[in-house]
């Protein structure tokens, strides 16, 4: 290839953005300036034109507060894209956010995205047509859990297992590598917002109260636990009562929530065992010593990773930052290309 003046001194100067473009909340990576932007995956928009109006955590705020021709809208549903133009108008929107941090403000940036592991060709596709309309001169695309375990520092290139559980808003991931390769993966679409659902539903139906889903993901966050805690602890929701019509306040125990998750709880569990199942006695026996590392925003549901460790019999740990995972794994990867280019998902032209 002939050399290119032009693309030389874009990338020089362009940045490198690695993008956790995810079903609850957005977070970007800058290279040399680590997390720019962690807002919610939400977009408010004129409901007959479609234009946006507001983006991120603006248009979270939101919700349940804006007038008919106004509707907050979440443009990804369980990890992929449910609404194309709206998303790109997103990526846009951040990507635009980010060069802001740029000393030389040249357009089109390199970026990366972590997508989950289970979407399909299609799904890829759109991914990648979203960010190269919404500004990107590059695009590549890493599986969620890749991104994670780079920025967790597993030692995923190596000879040996390696175990990560990726826990988002829309997916959770598990998988297993060894050699740069993946050993088993599952990817199931049982993860926060489901344990959100679950909480509102159980108010619901045993104390007659309508709670919004930001309610519901307050009392997650506040006292949702998968273990018994130390000690117990209880919060106050505010909602409609469905027979008198009329506000309500009511207390919540970290028990009652915790029965409220059971299940969607258990779903995931089950997933990390079928992986392990699947997985051989070698890899099983290098996974006794190094543990199984545990990412994304779920993954710091309080008791979670001791009850994997009890059930698992494996030693469970919480990556740092968990939440930002994705992106700095998105991040790393730019500035290891060569390294680590046998880890990019493959998508026609996205190479």
């Amino acid at each position: 290839m002939a050399f290119n003046p032009l693309n030389w001194i874009l990338g020089f100067f362009s940045l490198d953005i690695g993008i956790d473009l995810g079903t609850a909340n957005t977070l970007v990576h800058v290279k040399g300036k680590g997390i720019v932007i962690n807002e919610p995956s939400y977009v408010a928009i004129e409901k007959r034109t479609r234009r946006p109006m507001a983006i991120g955590a603006q248009a979270k705020e939101m919700i349940g507060r804006t007038p008919a021709n106004i509707i907050a809208v979440r443009p990804l549903r369980d990890g992929v894209i449910s609404e194309f133009e709206i998303t790109e108008a997103m990526l846009e929107y951040f990507i635009g956010r980010a060069h802001e941090q740029s000393i030389v403000p040249v357009p089109r940036p390199r970026v990366a995205i972590g997508i989950p592991s289970g979407v399909t060709e299609v799904e890829k596709r759109a991914v990648f047509d979203a960010a190269m309309l919404a500004g990107a001169r590059e695009v590549h695309l890493l599986e969620e859990p890749t991104a994670s375990a780079l920025a967790a520092g597993l030692p995923i290139n190596e000879l040996g297992g390696s175990m990560i559980v990726d826990i988002g808003g829309g997916t959770s991931e598990v998988t297993i590598y060894s050699m740069g390769g993946i050993i088993t993966s599952r990817s199931l679409r049982v993860a926060g917002d489901e344990l959100d659902q679950d909480i509102l539903q159980y108010i619901r139906n045993k104390y007659n109260l309508l709670v919004g889903e930001g309610m519901a993901e307050l009392v997650k966050i506040s006292i949702g636990s998968a273990y018994p805690l130390p000690e117990e602890k209880t919060t106050t929701v505010r909602g409609r009562n469905l027979v008198s019509g009329l506000p309500e306040t009511l207390e919540l125990s970290s028990v009652e929530i915790r029965e409220a998750i059971s299940g969607s709880m258990q779903t995931i569990i089950d997933t990390v065992k079928d992986a392990l199942d699947e997985a051989p006695p070698e890899i099983l026996a290098d996974l006794m010593d190094t543990g199984i590392c545990m990412c994304g925003g779920g993954s710091q549901l309080l008791g979670l990773a001791d009850r994997l460790t009890d059930e698992l019999r494996i030693r469970s740990w919480i990556a740092e930052d968990p939440m930002t995972c994705v992106a700095r794994g998105a991040g790393l990867y730019l500035e290891n290309m060569e390294e680590l280019k046998n880890l990019l998902i493959s998508v026609d032209g996205a190479r």
